[in-house]
């Protein structure tokens, strides 16, 4: 219908185009039902797809379909040359070419389809020819040789794009290759189609061997300035524009003045707030839509979601980390912690000028780490009360509409001939409804799906006091009773549904929770989702996708208390859903982390529908987009005490959480399945969950409560006879106490960690523990005991034919060898170490690898590399690495810009260090930072001070004084 907008399409013909020559005996009603769902899906779908007689029309503007405007201009162009105007005609046509963005309709389809995909492509090459043709007539010439290239490569019997490319080769002085694109394509006609070159190519061949005056193009007027590469298309995340939007003229003159008034420093806030179902994300988004031009770098929205009912607001690392990715920041850039990503959002939207909607936001704190520094920039802010505590922002409160405002909403929603025969009940309306915009939404929208009902009678209806809930407050009592009037309109069945689907805890709802939660079928699921979808009960923001409002499910979650007054089917209705989350996620795991050990959950496989979770592709893609359902899911299981699915569900989500960097939400997940554990008595279950959360310790730098977890998971281990996760727990506990600088301690533990390994006959481990023992060696400057653990460990490694670890163990042993001032052969162990990185390797492992190295090659008076290995390993911690490595690499980085001169950097790179340490208490590392203070100080006090500071550190650590210097 796209194709050919305007005509009327009988369904005949629809029929014949998706299923060709075979369709089913049901295929015109499948038509009539696809167009019916279409209608629904597309905003303001009823004007835009038209019933006439035995078909279909598609109604719209040329502007709104890219095949319309392509023919809108390719006559505007016709025009211009039937003008003279050759310039302006080219530059038409290039516009127009501009809206191809691949196959048309993405080469999908029957014969039909590609039929008429055939014919727009022949209709795209023949303005490709004008469009050359043109140009070349306007003097142009080596610059459309590329196209031209591209172009002949894609279709080589062409022979007018073939003659272009060789007038323009030609005009080039580049007459042998002109000569030889005639020998080619004559010899692939001959080959192909047993005839020779048309004429017309035949006389531009013998004009160039003539070097015929004719073949000349125009004398230029000035050489043609080199145009600048076209940006990026900006990214928009905005929401759909409502098209009906009618009213708040005031407040949006307001939000305007205030998003473009002149003279500010830093960025504009322009906040709105008001109660829930007034309008302010609608009022916002028309303004952004309004704001575009201004901002052309793009425009963002995200849903902070600080009101949905049993729902955390999203933290603000999640949301960071989602406008990082919005605005094309790959995920590997993206750093683990909130302070990181914070830092690299403000310096990526330095000189940009950028739109961010901030919706639903609950508190300023989850606000801050969002707001740009610089100027540029405008943020626009929904909330529900006014954060007062917010500096720097323009408030607007959103009351209720003016009685004018509402009646020309309900007049632009039922149509102003509907209204003008009912004035003083659209009137009455209005104010039953508390000229509140989401009340009168519902209401209408219930008056235009039923054309008998007069707005008297719903008038009436609203009336009745007993239809609204007592228990929301007077401010809200309105909206209550056009949700319950749209809800006493639906069948049982619905009404059940539309209260079970209020259970779901995350923001939006696929088809495969709903089905879980009701026990039905997806199909099931789908089909009560679009009849509540039908009376504006809940959202699509997009396909697949529904929402509820917030008071919508409030409202929905009060009638479920009323209904259910034992608990059971909402108890019954969780299960579910828990269980298909669980069964899901085990999949999904299995999936991406195939290596993953195996352990019994207790609960049996859920029975629901699965999403299609086959390859590695679909697994990342759900779990991406089902992650805040996900989190939310394990907060509804706590809440409702089934503790097993807390642990079970936490345990699946850390695999994602640590692998995305998510180490805030590791951390909380970790803690919360270890507490669950704990309350259900299950060794097994709490010993699985101290290590996941030693681990969520470990990268977020809590050292402290990572050592209590893992001094719990030994002893765990201990009452369960499970040895390989003791000596696990032993290894663990001596990496905390040797990053906390307890470094006997650290040594019990490592010694008796490797012992039980050796016992057990697990080399691998044992490898690991070893690695971990030379580090505590080298870094109480032990380091012929570290080049020893380090050198076992490579043999161990490489016996194992895990080179990959070796990676690890070779920089350790070059951190010994450093350290005992054999140069030569820490070179050649690091040299070892780079050859084993791998695309897998994590980052921060390999930036220490890297700042060593470039230290190594100073010692040893080589040149610095290009690139700087020592930059390089910086960007790579500063990017994406844990706390502890980046404080490590930027003390080594630190020393070697100190004896290279650059006394300012190395302080800068020392303070960031110490920093980091100090709040992460990594002892050795604060310390080693308190040297290089000292070192790199121009205060002779404060370099004093400093050294003081680390003498203390260091006596406390028990390192001897002639190691103290790095």
């Amino acid at each position: 219908m796209l194709l050919e907008p305007g005509k009327v399409l009988p369904v005949s013909r629809l029929v014949e185009a998706a299923w060709d020559e075979d369709p089913p005996a049901t295929a015109s009603h499948q038509v009539r039902k696809a167009v019916a769902d279409l209608r629904r899906r597309i905003p303001g779908g009823a004007g835009v797809l038209l019933t006439e007689g035995p078909g279909y029309r598609v109604v719209i503007d040329e502007t709104q379909n890219d095949l319309s405007e392509f023919g809108m201009l390719i006559r505007t162009a016709k025009t211009a040359v039937a003008e003279s105007r050759l310039s302006d005609a080219a530059e038409i046509l290039r516009g127009a070419l501009a809206l191809w963005r691949g196959p048309v309709l993405s080469g999908i389809g029957g014969p039909v389809i590609e039929a008429a995909a055939t014919s727009i492509e022949e209709r795209r090459l023949a303005v490709w020819e004008e469009h050359l043709g043109l140009r070349l007539t306007l003097g142009e010439s080596g610059e459309l040789i590329p196209d031209l290239r591209e172009l002949v490569a894609q279709h080589p019997l062409r022979e007018t794009l073939r003659g272009q490319l060789m007038l323009a080769l030609y005009r080039s002085g580049r007459q042998a290759e002109a000569l030889e694109e005639y020998g080619k394509v004559r010899e692939l006609l001959v080959e192909e189609l047993g005839v020779d070159p048309g004429p017309h190519l035949t006389r531009l061949y013998e004009g160039i061997l003539r070097e015929s005056p004719e073949l000349a193009g125009p004398e230029p007027a000035a050489p043609a300035p080199v145009p600048a590469p076209l940006p990026a298309e900006p990214p928009c995340t905005l929401p759909y524009d409502l098209a009906d939007f009618t009213g708040r003229e005031v407040e949006m003159a307001e939000l305007l003045r205030c998003a473009t008034q002149k003279g500010e420093q830093g960025p504009k806030i322009v906040a709105l707030d008001g109660m829930g179902g007034s309008g302010k994300t609608s009022l916002a988004v028309r303004a952004a839509y309004q704001l575009v031009p201004e901002y052309p770098d793009g425009q963002l929205h995200i849903d902070l979601r600080g009101y949905t009912p049993g729902d955390q607001p999203v933290s603000a690392g999640t949301a960071l980390d989602s406008l990082l990715r919005a605005i094309g920041i790959p995920g590997d850039r993206i750093p683990d912690d909130t302070a990181g990503r914070t830092a690299l959002w403000r310096a990526t939207l330095s000189g940009k000028r950028l739109l961010i909607l901030l919706d639903n936001a609950a508190d300023a704190a989850g606000i801050r780490p969002l707001l740009p520094t610089t100027s540029g920039c405008l943020v626009l802010l929904t909330s529900r009360g006014r954060l007062v505590d917010l500096d720097g922002a323009h408030w607007i409160s959103l009351g209720v509409m003016s009685p004018r405002e509402s009646a020309a909403l309900v007049a632009e929603t039922l149509g102003a001939g509907r209204v003008a025969a009912e004035p003083e009940a659209a009137a009455e309306l209005a104010r039953l409804c508390d000229h509140l915009p989401l009340a009168l939404r519902i209401a209408t929208a219930r008056l235009r799906n039923r054309p008998r009902w007069t707005l008297q009678y719903l008038a009436e209806r609203l009336r009745d006091e007993t239809r609204r809930l007592d228990e929301l407050s007077s401010g809200a009592r309105s909206v209550s009773a056009t949700l319950r009037l749209s809800y006493q309109a639906l069948d049982e069945e619905s009404r059940t549904a539309f209260r079970i689907l209020s259970l779901h805890p995350g923001g939006d709802i696929n088809v495969h929770a709903a089905a879980a939660l009701l026990g039905s079928g997806i199909w099931d699921a789908e089909d009560v989702l679009e009849r509540l979808l039908d009376v504006h009960l809940v959202q699509q923001p997009e396909i697949g996708l529904y929402s509820f409002h917030d008071l919508v499910r409030s409202f929905a979650q009060s009638l479920f208390d009323a209904a259910d007054q034992d608990g059971r089917e909402a108890a019954a209705a969780v299960e579910r859903l828990l269980c298909y989350y669980l069964t899901a996620t085990e999949v999904a795991c299995d999936v991406l982390y195939p290596g993953r050990r195996h352990r019994p959950t207790g609960i049996e496989k859920s029975t629901a529908d699965l999403p299609s979770l086959g390859d590695a592709e679909q697994a990342q893609t759900w779990f991406t987009r089902e992650q805040d359902a996900l989190l939310a899911a394990v907060t509804l299981a706590e809440r409702r005490g089934l503790d097993r699915y807390v642990v079970c569900l936490s345990r699946n989500l850390v695999f994602q959480l640590n692998a995305r960097g998510q180490l805030e939400e590791f951390g909380a997940l970790g803690r919360a399945s270890v507490a669950a554990a704990k309350r259900l008595g299950d060794l097994a279950l709490l010993g699985m969950s101290l290590s996941n959360l030693g681990v969520a310790c470990w990268r977020l730098g809590r050292f402290e409560e990572g050592l209590e977890a893992a001094r719990e998971g030994r002893d765990v281990a201990a009452q369960l006879g499970d040895r390989h996760t003791e000596a696990h727990s032993e290894g663990t506990l001596g990496q905390f106490n040797s990053l906390l600088g307890n470094f006997p301690e650290a040594l019990v533990h490592l010694e008796r960690a490797t012992a039980y390994e050796r016992e057990l006959g697990i080399a691998r481990a044992e490898a690991d523990s070893l690695t971990l023992l030379s580090t505590l060696y080298e870094q109480w400057g032990r380091y012929e005991e570290a080049r020893a653990a380090a050198q076992r460990a490579v043999e161990l490694q490489g016996g194992l034919g895990k080179f990959e670890n070796q990676f690890s163990a070779f920089t350790d042993l070059a951190f010994a060898q450093a350290g005992l001032g054999e140069y030569e052969s820490a070179a050649r162990s690091l040299e070892r170490a780079r050859t084993l990185v791998d695309d897998g390797a994590d980052p921060g492992n390999v930036a220490l690898t890297l700042a060593l190295s470039a230290d190594v090659d100073q010692h040893l008076g080589r040149p610095v590399r290009s690139p700087d290995l020592a930059e390089q390993a910086l960007e790579l911690v500063a990017s994406n690495a844990s706390p502890l490595r980046r404080a490590k690499v930027e003390n080594i980085v630190g020393r070697l810009r100190r004896r290279q001169g650059e006394r300012r950097a190395a302080r800068e790179l020392h303070a960031d260090a110490h920093e980091l340490a100090s709040a992460m208490s990594y002892r050795i590392e604060e310390a080693y930072a308190l040297c290089g203070l000292a070192d790199a100080e121009d205060d002779a006090a404060a370099a004093a001070r400093h050294r003081a500071a680390a003498e203390e550190l260091f006596a406390r650590m028990g390192v001897a004084e002639d190691r103290r210097r790095r």
